[in-house]
């Protein structure tokens, strides 16, 4: 396997194809694919945080982590995130699970659990009817 740049575009043809619950996002500070061969097999894409709370300058948001399913890929896609936001010049790095989701690549990764956050689904003109789980969020936490 091996991390590569790549386009937000290719990025987010990715997650439409294998994406199980989300959309793509707005918009990134990078994104990378995980390859074998010539075969993209997962992507990442990372941003500021979407939470206007925790978007401090130093902060990054891993907002999309997707593979087709490839043995440890979210954990390699994962440490490439943190390394690369590190070179960057960021000094802590958040993403989001499901609550029903265990989270076992970002534990992996050496993420911490930061707790529950969110609501369960967008209201007002921001819910655009997206076919998403409605559940609460787990934040996972890492010091780089």
């Amino acid at each position: 396997m091996e991390i590569r740049p790549i386009t937000f575009r290719q990025a987010c043809d990715f997650i439409r194809q294998h994406h199980r619950h989300n959309i793509p996002t707005v918009g990134c500070k990078f994104c990378i694919g995980l390859y074998e061969q010539e075969s993209m097999i997962g992507c990442a894409v990372v941003g500021r945080p979407v939470s206007r709370y925790l978007d401090n300058g130093t902060t990054a948001e891993i907002n999309r982590v997707c593979t087709d399913g490839t043995r440890n890929a979210c954990s390699k896609l994962y440490g490439a995130c943190c390394r690369i936001a590190k070179a960057m010049g960021y000094q802590k790095i958040i993403t989001y699970t499901l609550e029903s989701e265990p989270g076992s690549s970002l534990l992996a990764s050496n993420f911490v659990f930061d707790g529950i956050a969110g609501g369960k689904k967008w209201t007002g003109s921001r819910d655009k009817g997206q076919q998403i789980p409605h559940e609460m969020k787990k934040r996972w936490l890492k010091v780089l």
